[in-house]
């Protein structure tokens, strides 16, 4: 390609966000670091090398905004990393209500809906044009229901509940939009401040799958659902 790969990644000041920016853009590459707070944001982006921009998934404005900057500074946009959510408040089944649901969703289901909506043009226009959405083992059906691994005991709604919608957001995705490259990840259990810290994997091993993911070739799979082992039941 003519210019260097240009990426974007939602919620990019901390955790698995910011260890994605700092291994991509350690690989060559040109990428935004999206973050819903400025101060940290542009910390992040200063440290690391990255470009910022100010980005609240759950705002059309400010996705709309996000895109013309890295329009007009970037000329297009080669990869999206999906990677800002969100668990919820930790309240028991018996506790939770639609409107701690809805909280989850806002960030997790129509976050990606809204960015992907926006930035799809751009991702079309490109050669190369890839959407890694960072999903969780929650999410899998299989997963959740196997004795054998540890999310199987794990009881919460909003969470997993929105991690299997983005699943079939990507399959979907992956159909309408061929040219693209649409892939889910599991990065398992992270320690980040997600889960307090409490994962039993480091950041670098967190990340290692979605920057695999982000970096696949035009003939890449797409439409399915990996972690740093390979392929993950639905």
């Amino acid at each position: 390609m003519g210019r260097m790969t240009t990426m974007l990644i939602t919620g990019a000041n901390k955790g698995l966000g910011r260890e994605t920016a700092r291994r991509l853009i350690a690989a060559g590459h040109d990428v935004w670091m999206a973050a819903r707070d400025p101060r940290r944001g542009r910390e992040a982006a200063d440290a690391l090398g990255g470009r910022f921009v100010a980005l609240d998934v759950t705002d059309d404005a400010s996705v709309a905004a996000a895109r013309r900057t890295v329009e007009e500074t970037s000329g297009g946009l080669d990869v999206l990393v999906n990677n800002a959510g969100i668990t919820g408040d930790r309240v028991s089944v018996a506790e939770t209500t639609a409107a701690h649901v809805d909280a989850v969703f806002a960030t997790n289901v129509l976050g990606p809906v809204r960015v992907l909506h926006a930035f799809a043009p751009l991702l079309t226009r490109s050669d190369t044009g890839v959407v890694v959405n960072v999903s969780s083992g929650m999410g899998s059906m299989a997963i959740t229901s196997d004795p054998e691994r540890l999310e199987s005991g794990i009881v919460a709604l909003g969470y997993p509940a929105s991690k299997a919608a983005l699943n079939m957001l990507t399959t979907q995705y992956a159909k309408a939009y061929p040219d693209l490259r649409v892939n889910c990840v599991d990065p398992g259990y992270t320690a980040t401040d997600l889960n307090d810290n409490t994962g039993t994997q480091t950041v670098e091993e967190g990340t290692e799958v979605i920057v695999r993911m982000a970096q696949v070739g035009p003939d890449g799979p797409t439409g399915r659902f990996f972690d740093a082992r390979g392929e993950v039941p639905w």
